[in-house]
Parts: C-alpha cells; sequence; structure tokens
C-alpha cells in the first residue's frame, strides 16, 4: 500500500506539473500572438499534450541524471569500477549534500538581483529548490544527528516543491515565447489561408492583398497574404505576412455562409 500510494502521489504530481506547464507554455506562445488560451477554449488534453513541447533532450538527459545520481555508487560496483573511486564518489556526493545550505543561499542571492540576470532567472528558484531536497537527504545529516522533525520535513519537501514549479513557470513561459518568435519569424511557410467573401471584409492595417472578382461571382473579394495560425470552432486565426507583434493585428475570421476559406501550401525551404 506505501509503494502504490507513492505511485499514485507522484503520479497526480506529475499530471499536475503538466497541465500547468502546458498553459503556462501555451498561455506564453499565443499571447504573443495577442491572444489569451481560455478564449480559444483549449481543453485539459490539449494543454498536457503541449506541455510535452519542453521535453526536449537536454531536459531529459538532466531528469535521468538526477534519477540515477543517488543509484551510480551501486551502478559502478557493478560495473567493477576499482572500489577506492566508488569511495571517493560517496565522499563528494556526501559533501555536495551537506553543503546544501550554500545552495540555498546561492539561489537567495540570484533572486535578489532578479532583474539582472534574465534570461536565466530560473536558476534562481531551482537552486533553492535543490538546496531543500539536498537536506533531506541522508548525506545531508552526519551520523549521530538525530533526524529534525516531520513536521520540518513536510515544510521543506513542500517549499521544494513550490520552488520547482516556479521554475517549470518560468521554463515554459520562456520556451513559449522563444517557439512563438521563431515561427513567427518563419511564417512565409506556415499554411497559406485564402479568404472568399460575399461582401467586402474590414481588415485592419496592414491587411492582405484584396482581389474584386467580378460583379457576377458568387464570392466576389479574395484576400490572399495570410498565413494560419490556428483553426478552432470554425474559426480560424490567421496572421498577414511581414506579421510584426509591436504593431500588426492578428485576425480572427468566421467561417459562415458568406465565407470560404481555403487552405494552401505555404512557401517551401529550398532543397539544395
Amino acid at each position: 500500500m506505501e509503494l502504490i500510494n507513492s505511485v499514485v502521489g507522484a503520479a497526480s504530481f506529475v499530471s499536475a506539473l503538466m497541465l500547468y506547464a502546458g498553459y503556462i507554455y501555451t498561455n506564453a506562445y499565443y499571447g504573443y500572438f495577442h491572444l489569451d488560451s481560455f478564449a480559444v477554449g483549449f481543453d485539459t488534453f490539449e494543454l498536457v499534450i503541449r506541455s510535452l513541447n519542453l521535453a526536449a533532450l537536454p531536459a531529459l538527459e538532466v531528469l535521468i541524471l538526477a534519477l540515477l545520481v543517488p543509484y551510480l555508487p551501486r551502478l559502478l560496483t557493478a560495473l567493477r569500477v576499482p572500489p577506492r573511486h566508488v569511495v571517493r564518489l560517496r565522499r563528494a556526493g556526501r559533501a555536495v549534500a551537506r553543503a546544501h545550505v550554500g545552495f540555498v543561499a546561492a539561489g537567495a542571492v540570484l533572486l535578489l538581483v532578479w532583474r539582472w540576470i534574465q534570461p536565466f532567472a530560473w536558476a534562481a528558484p531551482l537552486l533553492v529548490a535543490a538546496g531543500l531536497l539536498l537536506g533531506r537527504t541522508r548525506a545531508a545529516t552526519p551520523a549521530g544527528t538525530p533526524p529534525p522533525p516531520a513536521w520540518r520535513r513536510a515544510a521543506s519537501l513542500l517549499a521544494a516543491g513550490l520552488f520547482l514549479i516556479w521554475v517549470v513557470a518560468l521554463v515554459s513561459g520562456d520556451r513559449g515565447r522563444h517557439d512563438a518568435h521563431h515561427d513567427a519569424g518563419q511564417l512565409v511557410r506556415r499554411v497559406a489561408v485564402v479568404v472568399l467573401s460575399t461582401d467586402r471584409l474590414s481588415f485592419a492595417p496592414p491587411g492582405p492583398a484584396v482581389e474584386d472578382l467580378g460583379r457576377g461571382t458568387h464570392y466576389r473579394y479574395r484576400y490572399s497574404g495570410l498565413r494560419l495560425l490556428l483553426e478552432r470552432d470554425q474559426r480560424y486565426y490567421v496572421l498577414p505576412l511581414g506579421w510584426h507583434k509591436d504593431t500588426d493585428p492578428t485576425y480572427v475570421i468566421k467561417d459562415d455562409d458568406g465565407i470560404r476559406i481555403e487552405l494552401r501550401p505555404g512557401t517551401q525551404p529550398r532543397r539544395g
């Protein structure tokens, strides 16, 4: 039962963390294009899936390494590494664990200079969380020292969890804005949108290119030079070519009887 409770608790925490990371990433990404994720209407499953954008190779490598560190001496012993090297590794691990207060202090100092350490501000709460977690390990407590009260251990774990959530929020937001900036720079490669309408539409500048196909044509006006950002509930969120974050709007076009939407391939990179 203890094992089951531990697995369920860990799975619940990871699921909540993925949902939170997905929301922060999605809100930062679409916020770059002047959209609110709540207004767009993403569901829980979509937010969890979008959190996988954070599962880049360096992050997975660090996570796997962090999980393997406590079992590293056993692994080295199984690999028949000379015992003197294993002993040195254990000593180094105990030294790092007993320096947990230094990690917390370093994180606190970075918090004081928050404005000047951007975009690496996530290092501050990460150091605090690492120090709090190291302080709860056996290696951090000298032999013969009585264990701290249960409430203190629980408070440290709770604080470490909150700081880790803060790290996830900072990294997710930075990654969302970075991906949005990259996609905005490659806008010409996205799906092209052609809007055909029975009546002339009003677009705020710069606006797409418009053609009048003639009075006898049902869909008389054709608008081009748009790229698809998102399609949701018969609403097309589109951007004009050359879109700029600080000056240009994001257009929302609803597909109805007076409008026809055509999706075409965007410009593809040349293969040489």
